[in-house]
């Protein structure tokens, strides 16, 4: 009975959350004074942390052809991610995935409900899986594919590449630890989480990692966005070229976070984890 009642609070929770999150995203929407040169005017956010729906909507806007479907490793609980936006504001389909069981449960009972043909699936990702994310898929090119699980993000999406995946917009999570130059990410490990290191702060790729892996892809790096957590790319064939040449994005942000919490700049921060073995891309 206890944990019945426990489940009760956290769907009416759940509920309040969504309700605010589709308000304060209305409205920061339609406060912007949008210049299709800067991206840091697209910006808001009404699921997302970073600003990260408002620049996947005015990206989504200037889209050539659109399946209306996305896809997201590392959704959490369905709510705050880059992509319940999409599913209930703007009523896409589309997969999240998420390694933690329980909160991809509260997913489903919270955002799955508002969508048509969505998913949410219980799966910790490694290289091994990406098949099953492939299967899983309606759509290899989805309007919108966003990672961010913390750790072996680049060999995800090298193997997402290598099975067909082609996404018009990928978002991905960058960490401003390894600074503006660097060209690394961590090592692969199966089993890596974040608390690996007891910093926390050795996890996931450069953002100048990033950018080489989907030059060679034949992206476009688009910005990353005002908190510096995240970068935007994308294939150029579903794209103006007038719109993708005229955009004066920003190449690196300091993690806003990190900062917060270390009170001490990313080359500071870096020296924590200095030691640690990395991947050169």
């Amino acid at each position: 009975m206890l944990e019945r009642l426990k489940s009760i609070l956290r769907d009416s929770r759940d509920r309040e959350r969504i309700a605010i999150a589709l308000s304060r995203g209305g409205a920061m929407r339609q406060a912007r004074n949008i210049d299709l040169r800067r991206p840091e005017t697209w910006e808001f956010g009404g699921f997302s942390q970073n600003g990260e729906d408002g620049i996947l909507d005015v990206l989504r806007s200037q889209l050539s052809s659109s399946n209306r479907y996305f896809v997201e490793i590392g959704a959490a609980d369905g709510i705050e991610n880059n992509t319940a936006w999409l599913l209930v504001a703007e009523r896409y389909s589309g997969l999240m995935i998420e390694g933690n069981p329980h909160l991809t449960e509260r997913a489903k009972r919270s955002v799955i409900p508002h969508s048509i043909g969505a998913e949410a699936v219980d799966m910790f990702v490694t290289r091994e899986t990406v098949p099953r994310i492939k299967k899983l898929a309606l759509h290899a090119d989805p309007d919108v594919f966003s990672l961010d699980i913390d750790g072996n993000d680049y060999f995800i999406a090298s193997a997402l590449f290598e099975h067909g995946f082609r996404p018009k917009i990928f978002v991905v999570e960058y960490n401003s630890v390894f600074g503006a130059e660097r060209s690394c990410t961590i090592q692969y490990r199966d089993d890596f989480v974040i608390t690996a290191h007891p910093s926390e702060l050795c996890y996931g790729v450069s953002i100048a990692g990033w950018r080489k892996f989907f030059a060679s892809q034949g992206y476009r790096f688009i910005t990353v966005d005002r908190n510096g957590v995240n970068g935007f790319f994308v294939d150029p064939s579903h794209f103006q070229a007038p719109f993708l040449d005229q955009i004066d994005g920003t190449g690196w942000r300091e993690n806003l976070y990190q900062f917060r919490k270390f009170r001490r700049s990313s080359a500071e921060q870096f020296e924590l984890i200095k030691a640690e073995s990395l991947h050169t891309i």
